[in-house]
């Protein structure tokens, strides 16, 4: 029997006590740097240095009882977890219920070798279908994935990489992916938010070292345009490389492979490093993901529709259905007809167009967000705030973008079923087109508003136990909906539709 699964009962590696201590001692000292800086007195900063020593023993020692306490094993059948040292808690999962076993890393964890571990069932009952390993060393953890996963490690090398025969790499980063990340308004977002907090945090050394007054003396001496002007310029550069900062860490290293030709895992991370795994028969389909900025650079990212992915998501890290980062357009099709073992990618299928009505639905929603802004406009222009030829230019502009917005919207509605799958896509800032498996449809949800109805139109829903749960086809038309739905599902529709 493996040394893995002898059913003995082992504690974690302690080296995460000094991995938790190093984590909260880190920030001590650039915080007593500023302190020094800014001029604060020796005695607040040999305070401030002893009380979060003081903190980091604490926490040190506390979390070394519950290492104490914290106990795992595995057997043939079940793997069983005990903690708690005034509150017990003993839980178990049986072997064969196993989904995904998810290795992390942080960086404090990288320095003393040790990995944390993530056994997940496949559910979607949150924190009682995961048991989790704080810490074990990194070549013990990849046993521990080979063997809950497969049953065998006897394929993890000394090195604690599987054996190259057993993985197949379906897509490896490469470093001129990271452009497209640029183009994240979201990461973008995270980069602001974090600078201003920062200015927050600091502002008592900003003041101290004078940058608050050298900038409101340049911007006082500097005409209104160029100050707007420099400052958009300066926000979208600082932006912009904090995306391709954010997407370096996150994505470095990344590679999705096939694991002894039925799971699919994902590894990445530069400073973090995360290894995430899902089974091919949970797999339903995919969903290729294309926001406004990355589908004018022609690029996408590829996500998994599976059942009993963990819907937690890490701070400013992205999904575990993440299969391909922000990359090519062409690279995401051939990613997605590896991943579902098609020849061809399905998402290039040829999608039937939806009715006018469904344009005429997308134009009157543009011209009804509009409608502030030009508002807006002629308020401006009744109290002479702005010229009235600008107004108008204004409004025009404002109702063109809305305009264009609507039209690329249902240029871009469409579906298709073909043998295997349910195709379906739709979205102008964010186009979504999702390929899900029919064998994975369980149901439908049929829906029409008032005004659906007066235009022919219904929106049909495939209910699944994977992914989003449902996955809708827009504005298609009412006859076109029903037969969509009973050809997909033959028989499951028959009692309730009336045939004419």
């Amino acid at each position: 029997m493996s040394t893995v699964i002898d059913g003995q009962w082992r504690r974690q590696d302690p080296k995460t006590i000094a991995a938790i201590a190093g984590l909260v001692l880190a920030p001590m000292v650039p915080a007593v740097a500023v302190m020094a800086i800014s001029g604060a007195p020796t005695s607040a900063i040999l305070i401030t240095a002893g009380l979060w020593l003081a903190a980091g023993l604490l926490f040190a020692g506390l979390y070394a009882l519950e290492w104490w306490f914290a106990w795992y094993r595995i057997t043939p059948e079940h793997f069983e977890l005990r903690k708690g040292a005034v509150t017990r808690n003993h839980r178990s999962i049986p072997r064969d219920r196993i989904r995904s076993v998810d290795l992390t890393a942080s960086l404090s964890h990288r320095v003393f070798g040790v990995t944390t571990v993530k056994v997940g069932t496949g559910g979607q009952s949150g924190d009682s279908s995961e048991l989790k390993l704080d810490a074990i060393s990194r070549q013990h953890a990849e046993s521990l994935r080979q063997e809950l996963l497969f049953g065998d490690s006897s394929t993890v090398v000394d090195s604690g990489v599987p054996a190259p025969e057993t993985s197949s790499t379906l897509a490896r980063l490469n470093p001129a992916w990271l452009a497209y990340s640029s183009l994240s308004v979201g990461l973008a977002l995270i980069v602001w938010g974090a600078i201003g907090s920062a200015i927050g945090s600091f502002s008592e050394l900003l003041k101290a070292t004078g940058v608050f007054n050298a900038i409101g003396a340049a911007v006082v001496a500097t005409s209104l345009w160029l100050v707007v002007a420099v400052g958009a310029a300066l926000a979208l550069a600082v932006g912009v490389l904090g995306s391709f900062v954010l997407s370096l860490e996150m994505w470095w290293g990344f590679r999705l492979s096939r694991d002894r030709g039925d799971t699919l895992q994902v590894k990445r991370g530069l400073l973090t490093t995360r290894s995430v795994s899902l089974e091919e028969r949970r797999l339903r389909g995919i969903e290729l993901v294309e926001p406004l900025l990355l589908r004018w650079a022609g690029g996408a990212r590829l996500h998994a529709v599976a059942t009993g992915l963990n819907q937690k998501k890490e701070e400013n890290q992205p999904d575990n259905k993440t299969l391909l980062p922000p990359a090519p357009r062409s690279v995401a099709y051939r990613t997605s007809a590896a991943v579902l073992r098609e020849p061809q990618p399905p998402s290039q299928v040829p999608l039937r167009h939806h009715p006018r009505a469904a344009l005429r639905r997308r134009i009157n929603w543009a011209l009804m967000a509009a409608a502030p802004f030009l508002i807006a406009a002629v308020v401006a222009a009744m109290y002479g705030w702005i010229p009235v030829p600008l107004a108008i230019a204004a409004g025009a502009a404002v109702v063109l973008v809305f305009l264009g917005f609507a039209v690329d919207a249902y240029r871009n509605l469409g579906h298709q079923l073909t043998d295997r799958y349910l195709i379906s896509r739709n979205g102008s800032g964010i186009r979504r087109t999702v390929v899900l498996e029919r064998d994975g449809v369980i149901g439908w949800k049929m829906s029409r508003t008032v005004f659906q109805r007066r235009s022919g139109l219904m929106t049909v829903g495939a209910t699944t136990a994977a992914g989003n749960s449902i996955y809708e086809v827009h504005d298609v038309a009412e006859a076109d909906g029903l037969a969509l739905a009973d050809e997909a599902l033959p028989g499951l529709l028959e009692p309730f539709v009336e045939r004419r």
